[in-house]
């Protein structure tokens, strides 16, 4: 029966973060445009909206992580559905104003915090043997949803118009979002399984408090990480149609650049979950975060769209390994017991951080930067790709210590 109800966990888990992904990765990316258009505003503003996703899901992480405990797992993602749900009728109708594109953003941010923390916390307690794995698969479809979405609702825009696109797209957050709910559970009271005794030995040892993991120097370097390396990545949410207009095929070369993003966000979620159980969690995230950080210097000199979206996906790979990887390093070094609160403290470097200084630094340094496009798009990828090389410096330090800081 645990292992049915591990499965059902993972899947009910997998599925509830699937539409709040595809909003928060790939609907501004497509509607971002659209917005611009109507409301006759730049890539700056538009790019803020990233910002207030971040915000509204940095305002409530922590808080998630304690009431999921108190409120129950299920109760927690059919709330974040709902806001998700109601959030994105907001802006069914064409905008009037950025103030509705940015109440969408924070309700969007806050509804995806509400489920995506409980469904993470969910399936490693079910597997705490492979935190890895199951970590990378529950990212996989947050990270991934956007490229199955994406060029679907750039379809829609087409057939259905603006209207109709935004109403069908409200229709599967609630409907899928909501059915997803009723499986995701977690395995008892204790929120720790019985497990066998392979599983037993991979436990991390004694848990640490959210207030002394804040005592830690490794909780701070992991802040770090996320604040840059998820600026860097979150940026290419927004960049992705700017610099496909770069491009003789513009529009659609935006599309192609953010598809290649989001396959490898999504898909790089699960490989290197799996890897960093077999090989540890540092050193998957440092190769990754290299990579990423090289791609970002290459990609205003690559000269032709192919060689942009090959990079946009190198990027990609980078963007979901800290999303596959992170959590299982917290657990490794600061346990699992009160692993909700503390993730959710270090999420704030990515809520109030790196939409700043990512989507809405980039999209204002694009507007006023000097020069040709050409020169502010090298400005920009520059800076992100030293981000996502600091950042892998800073991994071989989020260790364990040997006793909590007093």
């Amino acid at each position: 029966m645990a292992f049915k109800g591990g499965i059902q966990a993972v899947v009910g888990g997998a599925a509830a973060v699937f539409w709040p992904g595809s909003l928060v990765f790939g609907f501004t990316g497509v509607m971002g445009p659209q917005w611009a258009r109507i409301l006759g505003v730049g890539p700056g503003a538009i790019g803020a909206c990233l910002f207030f996703v971040l915000a509204g899901a940095g305002v409530m992480m922590f808080v998630v992580g304690k009431l999921q405990v108190r409120l129950g797992i299920r109760r927690m993602i059919t709330t974040g559905i709902l806001l998700c749900g109601l959030a994105t009728l907001l802006v069914a109708w064409p905008v009037r104003g950025l103030w509705q594109v940015y109440a969408w953003a924070f309700g969007v941010g806050l509804g995806s915090s509400f489920g995506y923390l409980p469904a993470l916390t969910t399936v490693q307690m079910w597997h705490p043997a492979r935190r890895g794995v199951v970590s990378g698969i529950v990212n996989t479809m947050f990270g991934g949803a956007a490229a199955v979405v994406a060029p679907l609702l750039a379809l829609g825009l087409e057939g259905l118009g603006y209207l109709g696109t935004n109403l069908v797209m409200v229709g599967c957050v609630l409907v899928g979002g909501l059915a997803a709910a009723v499986w995701c559970a977690p395995p008892g009271e204790d929120y720790l399984p019985a497990p066998p005794a392979t599983a037993a030995a991979a436990l991390p040892g004694p848990s640490l408090t959210a207030t002394q993991a804040v005592r830690t120097s490794a909780f701070w370097f992991l802040w770090g990480v996320w604040a840059m390396m998820g600026a860097a990545g979150i940026a290419m949410v927004t960049l992705a149609g700017q610099f496909g207009r770069t491009f003789p095929e513009q529009v659609a070369a935006g599309v192609v650049i953010l598809t290649a993003f989001n396959l490898t966000n999504g898909l790089s979620r699960i490989l290197t979950g799996y890897l960093s159980d077999l090989v540890g969690r540092r050193p998957t995230m440092c190769l990754a975060f290299t990579a990423a950080g090289l791609a970002y210097l290459i990609m205003p000199h690559g000269g032709s769209l192919t060689a942009a979206a090959v990079l946009a996906a190198v990027v990609g790979f980078g963007f979901g390994t800290l999303f596959a990887v992170s959590a299982p390093l917290a657990s490794d070094v600061f346990g699992l017991r009160h692993f909700g609160a503390i993730f959710g403290l270090v999420f704030t470097a990515y809520g109030f951080l790196a939409g700043a200084l990512g989507p809405w630094l980039s999209g204002y340094l694009l507007a006023a930067g000097p020069g040709g496009q050409g020169t502010q798009f090298g400005l920009v990828f520059s800076y992100l790709g030293v981000f996502c090389l600091v950042s892998a410096g800073l991994i071989p330090f989020v260790r364990r210590h040997p006793q909590p800081n007093q």
